[in-house]
């Protein structure tokens, strides 16, 4: 009975060893596993991460974010410019709003069609003198791509233009509010500096009408 005693003894300590050496083996077979994928460049654990959600820097662009049209907008790069994209501003505003009369709006939207003509017209006429005396030519008609928009627009009628032209004022009067409010802070001249202050209030009560106007 000793012997069989100790021969099952013996038995149940070579199945322990067995064991415990095979998951040693199981455990250094999946660190050198892991070690490789590392050393070898391996990006699945990358990918897990961003499938989560967890994107790094580097893929998004170096931390950077994505750029927003209506977001704000550096200066430009001199006052000459600046003046030029005020200008064309203007008379974007002013055809397009005019193209809304021609359309044939009504109530509101036809109150700030003429709304936008005059005071865009007038901010055009505050600016010119300020550019005479520094031998800037303004330019006297859209720009490019707003007379592409106004081709388009051409091409609707009724609440179908209607929003467009809603939607398109907020888009314009967005961008040259911050255009201002970032070419304040660069510009040193006095003149340009007491026309942007005149001018900016007016631009932002244009957005926040328009804004409300789109909203109804």
């Amino acid at each position: 009975m000793k012997r069989s005693f100790l021969g099952l003894a013996m038995a149940a300590l070579l199945v322990t060893s067995a064991c415990s050496n095979s998951n040693e083996s199981s455990t250094a077979t999946t660190d050198t596993a892991a070690t490789d994928a590392s050393m070898s460049g391996d990006t699945s654990g990358a990918a897990g991460a961003m499938n989560t959600g967890a994107m790094p820097d580097s893929a998004m662009g170096g931390g950077a974010a994505a750029a927003d049209p209506n977001g704000p907008m550096a200066p430009h790069s001199t006052d000459a410019e600046f003046m030029q994209s005020a200008a064309a501003s203007d008379q974007n505003e002013i055809q397009l709003s005019k193209l809304a009369l021609e359309k044939g709006v009504t109530g509101m939207a036809k109150d700030h069609a003429n709304l936008m003509i005059k005071d865009h017209t007038k901010s055009t006429s505050d600016l010119k003198p300020i550019a005479q005396k520094k031998n800037v030519t303004l330019p006297a008609d859209m720009d490019a791509e707003h007379k592409a928009i106004a081709a388009e627009m051409r091409k609707l009628s009724g609440k179908e233009f209607e929003t467009k032209y809603m939607q398109q004022m907020v888009t314009d009067h967005q961008k040259t509010l911050n255009t201002m409010v970032a070419h304040q802070k660069m510009t040193q001249d006095a003149d340009l500096q007491g026309f942007i202050g005149t001018v900016t209030p007016v631009v932002q009560n244009h957005l926040t009408m328009f804004k409300q106007h789109a909203a109804m």
